[in-house]
């Protein structure tokens, strides 16, 4: 009878390795299931000859066709193959049928590559799960813990199918959120242009007239001219200096201390702090009710949702409520503790963990919060707007003050002149 390695979870969330004899992979899981466990990792034990001769030819075919990529998976294109495979597993298509399927389809590209060795793995007798992990770049630890238990479950169709929705779903609001910025960010980039061309070829001009008239100039005058020199001779600095930032911020956040500071007054900040707030909360919600709904268990589900989160004072939350599960608490207490919360949140989290209905009431929470960060995102577009207008008519307004003041003093002066 052959025999089975396996990496299973107990109840209490720890990690337990140990083998098991049973005819097939189905009888294997079985039995590890009655044991108590969750399966997390199932391996058919084969002798070091075996497993050489199968493993070489795959490895062989699965270089053959691979093309050299820069960049990672693109989320498009992951989104769509997990549909498909979803379909043809909805069929009754084996695994590994599926996927060369899907390969052969595929368009040269990161995706391909990966799946030809995801290929060669599973031909060698590593499961789906397992051979994924292998490729974090195109398959996260969400993808890989729902894979793993859809195996586990029986129901790898369903589990692509919710994968596929959650993708699709993060994938909208990563768009409108883009949609959204191209317009401010349009007008910024016209607003920058035209204002370097009237400091490099307009001032000066001006600046040469009044040398000649011997004028006056008033302080503001002064200041519009000494900063058209600086321009024009340090230009390149001003592309620098958003590079300087973000390397700043980039070695601040190397630190524990400073990355927690800066992610605090992220959140802090009037109107985008609401909108960061929101797309986290919308975001670990839904990844939550994914992982429990697709029977992964509620510790290692956690775990994840931490990563997903992406903001330390968002994980330091998540890690709180991850230590209240371990010791037999609830879910919501912690969460109201943090206070980063809303109230609405917190309560339908409560329920959810009452009816034994938690999965659905995260994603009611999801759906409602990516709603109202569709609002405030509009809304802080409409803000922008008249902010912007305001602003560049004041710097064009300052220009023109600036360079007809001298001008207006010449014209009384020659009017005054004429008159004598």
């Amino acid at each position: 009878m052959p025999t089975f390695k396996f990496e299973a979870m107990d109840t209490t969330g720890g990690e337990v390795k140990d083998t098991v004899k049973a005819t097939n992979e189905e009888e294997a899981q079985q039995k590890i299931r009655q044991m108590g466990y969750f399966v997390t990792k199932l391996v058919e034990v084969a002798e070091k000859g075996a497993k050489k001769d199968g493993k070489k030819p795959a490895a062989k075919g699965a270089k053959k066709g691979k093309v050299f990529t820069i960049g990672g998976v693109n989320q498009k294109s992951l989104v769509q193959f997990t549909r498909q495979f979803s379909t043809l597993q909805d069929a009754g298509l084996p695994v590994l049928r599926s996927l060369k399927i899907l390969e052969g389809q595929m368009k040269p590209g990161a995706l391909k590559n990966t799946l030809m060795d995801v290929v060669d793995d599973i031909e060698s007798g590593q499961t789906l799960s397992e051979a994924m992990s292998k490729h974090p770049k195109a398959f996260d630890r969400l993808y890989v813990n729902m894979v793993r238990a859809g195996e586990a479950g029986g129901a790898l169709e369903i589990i692509l199918r919710r994968l596929a929705e959650f993708k699709e779903k993060a994938q909208s609001l990563a768009r409108r959120i883009k949609g959204a910025m191209i317009y401010p960010c349009a007008v910024i980039s016209v607003a920058v242009a035209i204002l370097s061309f009237i400091l490099i070829f307009i001032i000066p001009k001006f600046e040469k007239i009044f040398i000649d008239f011997k004028l006056r100039l008033p302080w503001i005058t002064e200041f519009l001219m000494a900063s058209s020199k600086w321009f024009v001779k340090y230009w390149y600095v001003i592309p620098m200096i958003p590079v300087f930032i973000w390397l700043t911020l980039k070695l601040i956040r190397l630190n524990k201390t400073g990355a927690y500071i800066m992610d605090k007054v992220k959140l802090k900040i009037p109107v985008s702090g609401m909108i960061v707030e929101k797309s986290i909360v919308a975001r670990t919600m839904r990844t939550l009710g994914t992982l429990i709904s697709s029977g992964v268990p509620i510790l290692e589900a956690l775990s994840i949702v931490r990563e997903t989160a992406m903001n330390m004072v968002f994980e330091e939350m998540f890690l709180r409520v991850y230590e209240s599960i371990r010791e037999g608490e609830t879910i919501s207490q912690p969460m109201r503790e943090s206070r980063l919360m809303d109230d609405m949140v917190v309560n339908m989290v409560d329920v959810g963990e009452e009816t034994g209905d938690l999965d659905s009431m995260l994603n009611k929470v999801a759906d409602v919060y990516d709603e109202e960060v569709d609002v405030a995102v509009e809304s802080l577009i409409s803000l922008l707007e008249p902010i912007m207008v305001v602003v560049l008519g004041l710097i064009v307004g300052t220009i023109v003050i600036a360079l007809f003041m001298p001008l207006l003093s010449l014209l009384e002066g020659l009017s005054g002149g004429g008159k004598k």
